[in-house]
């Protein structure tokens, strides 16, 4: 089971980029995925997450900026930041958790103890 993120890199405030979280060894329409991302100094966020019938949460942080989506064919999990501000300057990472058979197919979270598959992060920098 691995998840590998890619996409990251600087940008100028109210500049965009795409995350991608490319998934294996499993199949990602029996988990619960979500974004999250860590500044130095400060603990992890839970940023967006994504049930496996689609319904997605965000963080008010991010709300109307960032968009969580999922490419079930392709076993990958998208990130898109629309005007980005430098407070989300920070290590972004995917995780991924196996939905029970008692969890509703609606559910999804953005804590972080909810989670045992994670990926290694894609950092994001943004400048003024």
């Amino acid at each position: 089971v691995q998840l590998v993120e890619s996409g990251g890199g600087s940008v100028q405030a109210g500049g965009s980029l795409r995350l991608s979280c490319a998934a294996s060894g499993f199949t990602t329409s029996d988990y619960y995925m979500a974004w999250f991302r860590q500044a130095p100094g400060k603990e992890r966020e839970g940023v967006a997450c994504i049930a496996s019938d689609g319904t997605t949460n965000y963080a008010d942080s991010v709300q109307g900026r960032f968009t969580i989506s999922q490419d079930k064919a392709e076993d990958t999990l998208n990130l898109r930041l629309n005007n980005l501000k430098p407070e989300d300057t920070a290590m972004y990472y995917c995780a991924a958790q196996r939905r029970s058979p008692y969890t509703s197919v609606w559910f999804c979270s953005r804590a972080s103890s909810r989670f045992t598959t994670w990926g290694q992060g894609t950092q994001v920098t943004v400048s003024t």
